[in-house]
């Protein structure tokens, strides 16, 4: 069965999610003169991301709001439990504001969706929302090669759930088995797609990350996702993509 269409992930995927985040939080805490409370750039972020996903996951299950999450994120990484809302989220404006001067598309992106424009209809699925991500990739110039932009939380269900994956095929109009979804997560992008019935991608860029889920095809970057597409990726025999 040809493969009519691409579903992608965003952050770590098409954009250096984890390279801004590092960049825009480091210099926030030099502006501060705090760095060194938190150890080395990498360490910093290790913590940031632990808050970012402890309270993320809260928001995903419903516990809490949107902005909660953010200032709640925020009094955890700085280990301030009293801070109050306009304090939070003026912490939060300013990082942002860091994160987004540090902004990059990786160097093999544009290349494969150049690639993949006459032969594959491309979309974007990801854990976040319209609010951040639509204006994100506005800023990288890559919006108008997607035909749709689907984000957890409009949608209300997240990866690696298979409503979300669903959802993505019928905001195309494709069966799963027609669509492929390029993700760098092993679990929630990959494993999520091979359960709900895509051709999952697992863009490993870094190497090193073990062996990964069955049935799932492993990229080290995106100049080899062409071929990849060109075959039936399901069975191994080469067919055209129409």
């Amino acid at each position: 069965m040809p493969i009519r269409a691409v579903l992608w992930d965003i952050d770590d995927t098409l954009f250096d999610y984890t390279g801004a985040d590092t960049a825009g939080l480091a210099r926030l805490l030099a502006e501060e003169g705090v760095a060194e409370r938190f150890g080395t750039p990498t360490e910093a972020l290790a913590r940031w991301r632990e808050a970012t996903t402890r309270h993320w996951d809260r928001f995903a299950a419903g516990e809490t709001g949107f902005q909660e999450q953010r200032r709640d994120r925020v009094r955890d990484f700085l280990g301030a439990p009293a801070m109050d809302d306009a304090d939070a989220d003026d912490w939060f404006e300013r990082y942002v504001d860091h994160y987004k001067t540090a902004w990059e598309v990786f160097p093999d992106v544009v290349p494969a969706l150049d690639a993949l424009a006459a032969t594959h209809r491309h979309g974007v699925l990801s854990n976040s929302s319209a609010v951040n991500q639509d204006p994100k990739l506005r800023s990288l110039g890559l919006r108008d090669r997607f035909e749709v932009l689907l984000c957890a939380v409009e949608l209300g269900v997240s990866k690696p759930e298979a409503g979300a994956f669903l959802a993505g095929c019928e905001a195309l109009g494709l069966p799963p088995g027609e669509v492929a979804y390029v993700g760098d997560q092993p679990e929630i992008d990959a494993r999520g797609a091979r359960d709900a019935g895509l051709t999952a991608v697992w863009l490993d860029r870094e190497g090193g990350r073990g062996p990964g889920p069955d049935g799932v095809h492993r990229i080290a970057g995106l100049a080899q996702l062409p071929e990849l597409l060109s075959a039936d990726t399901r069975f191994g025999a080469r067919s055209g993509i129409r």
